[in-house]
């Protein structure tokens, strides 16, 4: 089983990219939560990618951050999710 290590990031530097990484993730969160039921209606059974406040969609996650990168190389906050090809009720729940 491989170790788990668990770092403290003091840098101030460090901390702070951190934090503009975050935000451009959060605005590209945001960005598709607003526009989630259009995206999901057209993109079922495909991976999409949030970057730059616009979506990428692929057969693969590789092929989605891809277009999602070369078309905004900057953004360090865009992210990939699949879309189930069918509708599905989900159940979370966490049991501590």
């Amino acid at each position: 089983m491989p170790a788990i290590v668990i770092e403290e990031i003091t840098d101030p530097n460090d901390n702070a990219q951190a934090r503009v990484r975050r935000e451009r993730f959060d605005r590209n969160a945001a960005w598709l939560q607003d526009h989630a039921q259009e995206i999901y209606m057209h993109h079922r059974g495909k991976c999409v990618c949030a970057a730059g406040q616009q979506i990428f969609v692929a057969d693969s996650p590789e092929e989605a951050m891809a277009l999602a990168q070369a078309a905004h190389p900057d953004d360090d906050g865009s992210f990939v999710q699949y879309i189930p090809r069918e509708r599905f009720a989900r159940i979370y729940a966490n049991r501590w």
